[in-house]
């Protein structure tokens, strides 16, 4: 039985340790996913009259589960990021922006630094 809690003990520490590592997602995840399984880990481990190892049990595998699905919601939202970067640095090569207009013309038409009229 001291084995048991004492492994617990050691693994959610672990966890603990371990969550920090990750991005926003993965931290949130871990933190409502291990309370989640405690109250769910207690009220089961209740019925068999372990409460206690029940919700142990339950806050460690719910915050596997929670860090594990918010990792996978930063890795998304990351690659999301990167195409998005990617898409712009592709948009500033192939479409240039229009030249600004550096003076008008005599007619009042706006021209570029070599005095080229701009044709928008």
């Amino acid at each position: 039985m001291k084995k048991i809690l004492s492994t617990l003990l050691c693994a959610s520490s672990l966890l603990t340790l371990a969550s920090c590592a990750g991005g926003p997602n993965t931290q949130t995840g871990a933190v409502l996913g291990g309370l989640g399984g405690a109250a769910v880990g207690g009220i089961i481990g209740n019925q068999s009259g372990r409460g206690l190892e029940g919700a142990a049990i339950g806050a460690g595998l719910g915050a596997l589960g929670g860090a594990a699905i918010g990792n996978s919601q930063d890795q998304r939202n990351g690659q999301r990021q990167q195409q998005y970067y990617q898409q712009q640095q592709y948009q500033q090569q192939h479409y240039p922006q229009q030249p600004q207009p550096y003076g008008r013309d005599p007619y009042g038409r706006p021209v570029d630094a070599y005095g080229r009229p701009i044709y928008r």
